[in-house]
């Protein structure tokens, strides 16, 4: 194994493990995958963020075919149709983070850009969020969604799933979704106070 790929496999689980360890990825439902030489190397389906190994990944080819034995995550079409759209994403990170997921569920997002840039850093460390609407993990109908909105936005928000973001590299990448959570809490908290003032007001006028 090349110096080049073994760096990239221990970036790979040090953000696999650092995501778990802050409660950002959970069971066996995130995932992520990293090109190298022309081949993705993508975890494993049912393997867990906490316990990722180097033997745990799945090597396909770039039209998704597998090369060793190990099953690749259902959210494989995800990561093909990430790299197909985004020539510079060498690394696709897939998490289901609590707040992205609470924010998902607030009404008349905005599907282009779903999370409000009330820091700078957003914008700065990926772009704009598209929303994806629910359909079922691994599903030809979530797959279809994200390809409705994938050239629009620089990262995306699957509704009442959790975010999956590109990277120029795997770090890239860790840098944007762990960006894009903080930016989901931040806009969550003032919108839940913005709810409890405008409840409170209309108990006075009542």
């Amino acid at each position: 194994m090349g110096n080049e790929l073994e760096k990239k496999l221990d970036e790979a689980i040090w953000i696999a493990h650092t995501l778990f360890n802050r409660d950002k990825a959970s069971g066996s439902i995130a995932n992520l995958s990293f090109i190298h030489n022309d081949l993705i190397y993508i975890t494993g389906t049912g393997t867990c963020f906490g316990m990722l190994t180097k033997k745990d990944f799945a090597v396909v080819n770039l039209e998704g075919e597998s090369i060793n034995e190990i099953q690749p995550s259902k959210e494989l079409p995800l990561h093909l149709s990430i790299y197909r759209a985004k020539e510079s994403a060498k690394s696709v990170l897939h998490i289901h983070s609590t707040y992205s997921v609470l924010w998902s569920f607030v009404p008349d997002l905005n599907k282009l850009d779903c999370i409000p840039s009330y820091t700078p850093y957003l914008k700065m460390k990926l772009g704009t969020v598209g929303l994806v609407p629910y359909n079922y993990p691994g599903s030809k109908e979530l797959l279809s969604g994200l390809n409705e909105v994938i050239k629009q936005c620089d990262g995306w928000l699957l509704a009442q799933h959790g975010p999956i973001v590109p990277g120029g590299s795997l770090l890239e990448a860790f840098y944007a979704i762990e960006e894009l959570e903080e930016s989901a809490k931040i806009a969550w908290e003032i919108y839940n106070s913005d709810q409890s003032i405008s409840a409170n007001a209309n108990r006075r006028i009542i």
